[in-house]
């Protein structure tokens, strides 16, 4: 039940006000804390699906479409593990959604991203990409391959720019070994035995560029100078073209990528971790004030691309402060979210603010936004994004059912839908650009659903 599991904040969307996104999750936190209701009526009960798909409140509907091995119009069939994804404005009043798949090399019983060779980044991998085109009827127009043989491509973030910056969530290497003669025999770790699935033939840890408007598999290029360590979420402040990225693991760093050129990520630039001034090598884990800033500055990663796992030990070496399992990130209002899956004395999660310093004389503040306790609150959530109302529409990932579930602007919790197929999670919610259409998928089997309604109807 930790406060975020993979992207908390991911999807939200550039356009939106950062006092818009935190606003019905600091009420919520606060009403709890007085003891106060946190359940709201939201759009009602929820209405049992006769298909067995998805229950929704009464007056919505959905469509369900570009299910696992389905045949897409590229004559591949769609890939397994729908995961993050965006919502772009196509041509003709289409909506363009680029979405995730979180495939592993060794996941042989389900399809993987196709994709002729010189188009795939390892042969080895069966992650990716898929574009699909959504027309003004909420119909699907096509679907296919945009990204192939990348490895756990999990989250993400759109750009301003109009693509999406899809995420390797590992750091796999190829590490050729000769096998002993007993083949029982323990290998050093990290070693990848000759004929297991999970070879690698390259090494991962990277992000990816696909644009909203490519029309098939893109050039594969890892953004090498974006860092090579466990990536989970990416936010671009609008302005400057910075590049904020979050990264999964315990002792994690929280990072910054200045562009040479903004919005032009092939053309390299300066990867740089966050360090707290006066406090070197913080580890943010334990024992911080909620809402005190705290003044920082910027170390430089010499090595953004290492052989090993070894971006964050630099960062770290050089004073950046460790983040615990750094999950979803978001601009907006010229603010940056993050959060932390497990960090806090309960261990239920944080929620970071950075504020850059808009006159450059220094490097800004972060402070522990929230730092909730009650782990009844919310259970596990997940991919989230804002609604055209203002509400925050959250994808949980709990044990047992799943939910999409809202929080009001008032911090009054609702459920707006239920997975009544089976305990898979919900991801990758967004809206369509005309804010009519919330798309989001259940990850096992992998569907997609466009879900509409009387959006305007919504109670306390």
């Amino acid at each position: 039940m930790a406060l975020s599991r993979r992207q908390f904040f991911t999807l939200a969307g550039a356009s939106a006000a950062g006092t818009v996104l935190m606003s019905p999750l600091k009420a919520l936190y606060a009403q709890s804390a007085n003891g106060q209701s946190i359940r709201g009526e939201g759009y009602g009960a929820l209405i049992p699906d006769p298909n067995g798909l998805l229950d929704l409140p009464r007056g919505f509907r959905y469509r369900a479409f570009s299910r696992t091995g389905d045949l897409m119009s590229d004559g591949n069939p769609v890939p397994a593990a729908h995961d993050g994804m965006a919502a772009f404005a196509g041509s003709n009043n289409t909506t363009i959604l680029v979405r995730n798949h979180e495939l592993s090399p060794g996941q042989l019983s389900t399809p993987r991203a196709i994709a002729p060779a010189n188009k795939q980044y390892d042969q080895l991998c069966r992650g990716g990409t898929t574009t699909l085109v959504v027309g003004s009827d909420r119909k699907l127009v096509k679907h296919y391959v945009s990204l192939a043989g990348t490895y756990r491509n999990c989250a993400g973030g759109p750009t301003p720019w109009g693509s999406w910056i899809s995420c390797e969530e590992t750091t796999a290497t190829n590490r050729p070994f000769t096998l002993p003669d007993d083949p029982q025999t323990t290998l050093p770790q990290g070693t990848n035995r000759p004929g297991d699935p999970n070879n690698v033939s390259k090494p991962h840890g990277y992000n990816f560029e696909v644009p909203s408007t490519a029309e098939g598999p893109v050039d594969p290029v890892p953004l090498v100078a974006m860092g090579r360590f466990s990536h989970e979420a990416i936010a671009v402040d609008p302005t400057t073209g910075i590049v904020y990225e979050t990264e999964d693991a315990g002792d994690g760093l929280f990072y910054r990528f200045i562009p040479k050129v903004p919005g032009v990520l092939r053309q390299g630039g300066t990867l740089q971790a966050l360090k707290i001034k006066g406090m070197p090598q913080a580890i943010t884990k334990v024992n911080f004030p909620v809402g005190q800033p705290m003044a920082v500055e910027w170390v430089t990663i010499d090595d953004p691309d290492p052989a090993g796992n070894t971006v964050k030990v630099e960062g770290f070496a050089k004073g950046a402060a460790q983040f615990t399992r750094g999950e979803g990130t978001w601009f907006g209002n010229n603010e940056v979210y993050f959060t932390c899956t497990d960090g806090g004395e309960a261990r239920l999660g944080q929620v970071w603010r950075y504020v850059p310093d808009l006159t450059g004389a220094t490097g800004g503040t972060i402070e522990l936004f929230a730092e909730p306790s009650d782990q009844s609150l919310l259970e596990r959530p997940d991919n989230i994004t804002v609604a055209p109302f203002g509400d925050l529409i959250i994808c949980e990932d709990g044990p047992d059912e799943q939910f999409v579930r809202g929080i009001t602007q008032q911090g009054r919790l609702y459920n707006f839908a239920r997975n009544a197929l089976n305990t898979s999670e919900f991801a990758g919610a967004c809206f369509s650009p005309d804010g009519q259409t919330m798309f989001v998928n259940i990850q096992t089997p992998g569907i997609t659903f466009a879900v509409w309604g009387p959006w305007e109807r919504r109670r306390s």
